[in-house]
């Protein structure tokens, strides 16, 4: 088994072992434990039935030592504290992988409706079971993100949000949100993410306010794909999206703009692999992730979808790749971001 078609069955199957640090619920699409998988960070979804487990650092495939190294995330230590008003900082912001610190700054979106909301998304059950709080203020996120810094070597930072009801769709809270913690941390790469603005000018807004790159996430480019997952999303026209991307990549660079590429909700592997080119082309970074049913969404709860095959998930990915390569542009050179982390795809395994 290559280390490719490993890191694609971890990502589906899972690994059969606790590890400190975790992300539970969420906008996904992750639901994963965060490890390093031979030195780089992968999100793992824990699963008691998975056939994959641990011996020390060593994973392990039915009992048989495969030679790859996986070591657990160790827990943050900026995890035990509290805001002067009582706030955890795990409240605030998570860690992600080995490195990256990522915060939800709008923990409510207003397609959260049944008829609404995103079939692979619980961005609001972490708030309802209190593992976060609805809004993050600037001056929390600067605090918490000092901390990450100095105490975890943390060295890049995730800004996401749920869509808000304004034309900007949240994305000058987010600017607000970056200006604070880049004055508490002027060296700390930021990636936004936030659905296309209605006022394309936000997306300056963004940069100038210090953001290093920015995720426009559509997660599928077909039309009939985005009705059924994505019925509120759905509604923002592909046209849209295309102009904000060919926006922020005259604005934030080439590669320095990223959107999701969900494997599994319909789409056949010639169709994603030929959109993924065309992004490229763009200068936008695909970001090729396996669609997983998490619980408390719809996708359980409503739809009953299932995973993608590792064969599937494998063959798009060495295609996307290699596309990647082709075009010189890698993760590892985003500033900041998914992309730049990694953990929740095999784009990096397979040489993206």
């Amino acid at each position: 088994m290559t280390e490719v078609s490993t890191r694609v069955d971890l990502a589906l199957l899972g690994i059969r072992v606790d590890v400190p640090v975790q992300r539970r619920s969420g906008a996904g699409p992750s639901d994963d434990g965060h490890v390093l998988f031979g030195g780089a960070g992968a999100a793992i979804p824990i699963r008691s039935d998975s056939p994959y487990t641990l011996r020390g650092d060593r994973l392990l495939l039915d009992g048989a030592d495969l030679g790859v190294s996986v070591e657990p995330v160790r827990r943050p230590r900026f995890y035990d504290l509290r805001t002067a008003d009582g706030v955890a900082y795990e409240q605030i912001a998570k860690l992600h992988g080995a490195d990256v610190l990522a915060t939800t700054v709008v923990q409510t979106c207003i397609r959260y409706a049944e008829d609404q909301r995103c079939r692979f998304c619980a961005i609001e059950a972490s708030l309802d079971a209190g593992l976060t709080i609805a809004v993050k203020r600037p001056e929390q996120l600067a605090e918490v993100a000092a901390a990450a810094v100095r105490l975890d070597g943390v060295r890049q930072m995730v800004m996401t949000t749920g869509t808000s009801a304004g034309k900007d769709r949240g994305a000058r809270h987010l600017a607000r949100c970056v200006r604070a913690v880049k004055r508490a941390v002027p060296n700390l790469p930021i990636q936004v993410q936030c659905e296309p603005p209605g006022d394309l000018a936000a997306l300056t807004e963004l940069h100038e306010a210090g953001a290093d790159s920015i995720g426009i996430h559509v997660e599928s480019l077909d039309d009939r794909v985005r009705a059924r997952w994505m019925p509120g999303k759905s509604t923002v026209p592909m046209a849209e999206y295309k102009a904000a991307w060919a926006e922020a990549v005259r604005v934030f660079g080439r590669n320095q703009v990223s959107t999701y590429l969900l494997v599994g909700l319909g789409e056949e592997p010639d169709e994603l692999v030929s959109g993924a080119r065309e992004l490229i082309a763009m200068g936008v970074y695909p970001f090729i992730v396996p669609f997983r049913p998490l619980a408390g969404t719809l996708a359980v709860d409503v739809d009953r979808a299932i995973a993608p095959t590792p064969e599937m998930l494998e063959d798009v990915t060495r295609r996307v790749a290699l596309e990647l390569r082709a075009a010189a542009m890698f993760g590892a050179g985003q500033k900041a971001g998914c992309a730049a982390c990694g953990a929740c795809s095999v784009l990096q395994t397979a040489g993206g």
